[in-house]
């Protein structure tokens, strides 16, 4: 049975964001969901607390991942690292070795940087990135930069800000295509 598993970003939660919403959507089909809150705060938030949230959920082929902000780099680290092949990723405003957010948020962010994160693609054959065109937080180069080095599948969304509640997406209507 596949198991879809919903990542916040850095200082986010499990309950903001659309993320609430695509959960229900998932669950109302029958589909098994599961959206953990991640640590999260400057000497909770790095690679190995994060990995030890996800080792909890047994992430196997079966599995479809869909992941905001920081989460896209850290599950490529992730599933390189645990050698981990997923059935889909859908990534929302990835991005990898950028600095200049804030401090706090930098401090968190530094540990999910990677050098070969192009690898990613051995371990899943099946990746979307959706990025917008004016994100307040991540330059627009830098999440087509993260996007164009793991697939060609890019869904740019107009004047969609970092595609949270904040931009007015507590709701996002266009992932669904992607997620079967």
């Amino acid at each position: 049975m596949e198991k879809y598993v919903i990542l916040h970003g850095s200082f986010g939660s499990n309950k903001g964001n659309w993320f609430p919403w695509l959960k229900k959507e998932l669950q109302s089909k029958g589909k098994q969901v599961s959206a953990p809150q991640m640590p999260i705060g400057i000497g909770k938030q790095n690679f190995e607390s994060w990995s030890n949230e996800l080792d909890k959920l047994a992430i196997g082929k079966n599995t479809i991942i869909i992941a905001h902000s920081i989460a896209p780099v850290f599950v490529c680290k992730y599933l390189i690292k645990n050698d981990i092949r997923v059935k889909k990723l859908i990534f929302v405003c990835g991005f990898n070795n950028y600095l200049g957010i804030n401090s706090d948020y930098d401090a968190v962010n530094e540990p999910m940087y990677f050098d070969n994160l192009g690898d990613v693609k051995k371990y899943c054959d099946d990746i979307v990135c959706f990025y917008s065109d004016n994100d307040p937080y991540v330059k627009f180069d830098v999440e087509k930069q993260f996007a164009d080095t793991i697939t060609d599948r890019q869904i740019i969304i107009k004047n969609g800000g970092h595609i949270n509640s904040e931009s007015g997406f507590d709701k996002f209507e266009e992932i669904l295509k992607y997620i079967d």
